[in-house]
């Protein structure tokens, strides 16, 4: 398996590099921005892409998309970043994957195996965001995200975050705000 390692600081690049060949995976390169990761992935033609998604120039969810594009590899984002809009950008994207960097060295090595596979990975955390978010919205949750996408007032928004569904299906309005804020959009 060949993997191309995409990450703007050197000691974890370093570190990746030193955990994968010891598991006897081939890193056939190693890039520091997105632009250098789309040139590099369509020269080489990596198995996987290991994605940094913060990195100077073009950010990893934009160089995601081009790689995917392309078709020259499947991306596994590894990242310290989990918010909603984070997790949602790189899987529209097409990111095979999203693991997050505290996971143990056997997690990244099934996750690894598993994105040359095609099979799509995900951490436990971010797992739970996405079913979260498969959920569909009851209608009254989509009038609040888009009242919010509209700019009303917080005693506006007071008025339409209290309804008398149960807690348990009730979307807060500090995390309708928040989803609105990190995607930019609403339903």
């Amino acid at each position: 398996m060949r993997v191309l390692i995409v990450d703007d600081h050197t000691i974890v690049r370093d570190g990746l590099r030193a955990v994968l060949s010891a598991e006897g995976i081939t890193v056939i390169g190693e890039c520091a921005s997105g632009e250098e990761a789309v040139v590099t992935a369509a020269r080489i033609r990596p198995d996987v892409v290991l994605m940094d998604l913060r990195l100077p120039g073009m950010d990893g969810v934009s160089a995601t998309r081009e790689i995917v594009r392309q078709g020259v590899g499947k991306v596994l984002v590894l990242t310290t970043y989990d918010t909603d809009g984070d997790i949602v950008r790189a899987v529209e994207a097409g990111a095979t994957g999203y693991l997050l960097k505290d996971a143990s060295r056997q997690e990244l090595m099934r996750a690894v195996t598993a994105a040359a596979r095609g099979e799509t990975v995900l951490a436990p955390t971010v797992a739970a965001k996405l079913a979260q978010w498969a959920n569909p919205l009851t209608n009254r949750e989509t009038e609040i995200l888009r009242s919010l996408a509209a700019g009303r007032s917080n005693p506006e928004m007071r008025a339409h975050c209290s309804s008398p569904r149960p807690r348990s299906r009730r979307m807060s309005c500090a995390s309708s705000t928040n989803w609105v804020y990190e995607t930019g959009q609403a339903p």
